[in-house]
């Protein structure tokens, strides 16, 4: 109540104080970096990842893009060429007019050297950065050689496609926060009580979501998945929280004359249901930050943060603007749309061996259907792109008329002698899917001695601790095919090189799908262990903590089982992200209902009496957080062209609405078979005397 009090006097300074911070959250928002590169969080330790570093550091070589001209001849190719080569931060360009140097008869060239880089009448150029594959200085590169070389010339690799989606996000991002901003206003005005109270609800959360982004600053970067949804989800997250507090004041101001007093007091109620509330949402995201694959981390942090940011603001700047603005508030109040739920909960009751059977009937279908969902992922980071976007048209011809589906980097010692190096690429072009196997050596042939080779090639793929060579695949990143091959080459390799390294998009990919299959487990046990843990000590209880998550978890079965049976894909981060916050941030609609429903019990209500009762009264603010949640994700996931995006915010609408089904129809019914149960194993449950 002392805290409550303190706020109520305090509401101007709190504005202005909240207004003020709001110049430094804006800056440090600004200046926040976001990461658009996935393969970027793939854990340090792993080979792949030390294999770009050290292609970086000791080759002078971060990124790689293959350029696509169409229909030029060879005069203005050689013209764009050199104008490319004056390009900050591009390494080594090669076109095949390198390697024919006049010390080198162009007739002694082999002939697959000439057919690597030529096909009808499009011919490659490869492109080599002194910069990593996502910093800004190679994607302001790749923008001033789309420039130069014009619209006859299509750029791919990892750094083309990400330039394109940062240009595509930056141009959404706005309209998400755009959108779910509507839709949320929709959905408050049709089920609140009052005309400009949601207006006022977004202006709070607007704050503390403000809050939350300037805050990112202090963490370096943030990835492009986080910054687009972090907005989105922390609006349709922390909205329940305003909704109580409004709830809470109607309730007071019934009983006290004094506004303020009324204030106080349902900020007394608001932190006590709302930080129980927020602890397991938390939760949920804070489990997030084991996965080894660190996005989750970086999602995990900064959602985490949103819902404190969301508590705070909820208890000391929400109430500050309604007691401000307390007589137009008072002027637009309207009876709330939603009607009486007694008979509809009273109907739910009298069945619910129905919905027990249901509940039985749905686990196993359901369950199926999740697991094949994680088997059915899909890994290559260009499918959740529009097809038309310049990388994937570059990537797709280059697939069609090239037969190159993915291109590898292999690292070696420089000092090997010839004789092997030659040895082992040939095996390496033996290996099924493998196109050509480009080095010093297999260019110029074992007919010509090392000290005619061009000096262009030799700075290019050599120095003095590695030499490179480039192998072009017939196989897309994250296929079974892929994987074996990888396998193949990585034997071969080390077989003449212990230290040897295979990097590029391909092996990356491949070590992102073995670890986040160990990620999806591990979060998966975290999140529902933690929750566990948290129901048990808030309901005092050994048994409600497993009926509840075991609704909740239907509910998850149920959402990540569809796509299966809809014979969809999804982006391999949507299973982790969505069974971690679907459980986090809709739990908390079988805690309120479980709240009410003890509370009933205490009060020496049959059973049948205090579910119906505990039914009654929670449908509303269920209907209405749901409601939340579903408004502020669907129309991003209508309107998104990032399938990434698309995908979650998809999984979070529907999610919240089987979330809400289950929780009215099952959670009741769970209560009736296990009421038994729950009072020998909860304490406090039985009648207070």
């Amino acid at each position: 109540m002392k805290f409550g009090k303190a706020v109520v006097k305090s509401r101007v300074v709190i504005l202005i104080v909240a207004l003020v911070l709001l110049i430094p959250s804006v800056i440090g928002m600004l200046a926040t970096r976001v990461n658009y590169d996935m393969l970027n969080y793939l854990p340090e330790n792993l080979e792949t990842v030390r294999g770009q570093k050290t292609m970086l550091e000791d080759f002078h070589k971060g990124a790689f893009s293959f350029l696509i001209f169409e229909g030029m001849d060879d005069k203005e190719i050689v013209a764009c060429e050199e104008k490319i080569k004056q390009v900050d931060h591009v390494a080594t360009v090669l076109w095949y007019d390198d390697l024919a140097d006049t010390s080198i008869p162009k007739e002694l060239l082999p002939d697959k050297v000439y057919n690597a880089f030529n096909a009808g009448d499009s011919t490659l150029m490869a492109v080599f950065f002194d910069t990593s594959s996502s910093a800004d200085e190679t994607m302001e590169a790749i923008r001033q050689i789309r420039s130069i070389a014009g619209e006859k010339c299509l750029v791919s690799g990892i750094s083309a496609m990400v330039t394109d989606l940062k240009e595509l996000c930056e141009r959404e991002e706005s309209i998400y926060v755009a959108i779910a901003v509507v839709l949320a206003v929709v959905a408050m005005l049709l089920f609140m009580d009052n005309w400009i109270i949601p207006f006022v609800f977004l202006a709070s959360i607007g704050i503390a979501i403000l809050f939350n982004m300037g805050t990112n600053y202090f963490l370096g970067e943030i990835s492009y998945i986080t910054k687009a949804l972090s907005a989105v989800l922390q609006l349709a997250v922390t909205m329940d929280y305003s909704i109580f507090l409004w709830h809470s004041y109607g309730e007071h101001k019934a009983h006290v004359s004094d506004n303020k007093e009324a204030m106080a007091l349902a900020i007394k109620d608001t932190l006590a249901s709302v930080v129980g509330s927020s602890i397991t949402t938390v939760a949920g995201f804070i489990a997030l930050c084991f996965m080894t694959f660190t996005l989750g981390r970086d999602l995990g942090i900064v959602m985490a943060k949103g819902v404190i940011f969301g508590v705070i603001g909820c208890v000391t700047i929400l109430p500050s603007m309604i007691l401000v603005l307390d007589k137009p508030l008072n002027k637009t109040m309207h009876r709330a749309l939603i009607p009486s739920t007694h008979k509809l909960a009273s109907g739910i009751v009298k069945i619910f061996p129905v919905f027990l059977i249901v509940f039985a009937l749905l686990i196993t279908p359901a369950y199926l259907g999740y697991q094949q969902t994680n088997n059915e992922v899909y890994y290559e980071l260009s499918r959740s792109l529009p097809e038309d976007m310049a990388n994937v048209v570059a990537n797709t011809k280059l697939e069609e008329e090239f037969g190159m589906g993915s291109t590898h980097l292999v690292l070696i010692d420089s000092r090997l002698p010839q004789k092997e190096i030659r040895k082992m690429t040939s095996e390496l072009e033996k290996t099924d899917g493998i196109k050509y196997a480009l080095g010093v050596e297999s260019i110029v042939g074992p007919m010509i001695p090392e000290e005619m080779v061009p000096e262009s090639v030799e700075s290019a793929l050599k120095n003095d601790k590695y030499e490179m060579l480039v192998l072009g695949s017939e196989y897309r990143p994250a296929t079974d095919e892929m994987k074996a091959q990888i396998n193949s080459l990585n034997k071969i390799i080390k077989n003449y090189d212990k230290n040897g390294l295979l990097v590029g998009e391909a092996a990356l990919t491949n070590d992102l799908i073995d670890i986040t299959s160990v990620d999806f487990a591990t979060v998966n046990a975290i999140s529902i262990a933690a929750i566990f843990i948290i129901i048990m000590i808030v309901e005092k209880s050994i048994s409600l903590p497993i009926i509840l998550v075991a609704v909740i978890e239907l509910a998850i079965f149920i959402n990540l089982g569809l796509p299966h049976y809809m014979g969809e894909s999804l982006p391999f981060i949507a299973p982790i992200c969505i069974s971690t916050i679907q459980l986090g941030a809709t739990v908390d609609y079988a805690i309120l209902m479980t709240t009410r429903y003890k509370r009933e019990r205490q009060l020496g209500n049959d059973k049948k009496t205090a579910v119906i009762t505990a039914l009654e009264t929670s449908i509303p603010s269920i209907i209405v957080s749901a409601m939340g949640l579903f408004a502020a994700t669907v129309g991003v996931a209508i309107y998104s062209e990032v399938d990434m995006i698309s995908s979650l915010c998809a999984l979070m609408a529907r999610g919240a609405i089987i979330s809400m089904f289950c929780v009215v129809l099952f959670l009741p019914a769970m209560f009736m078979l296990f009421d038994k149960v729950i009072g020998v194993t909860t304490l406090g449950f039985r009648k207070k005397k």
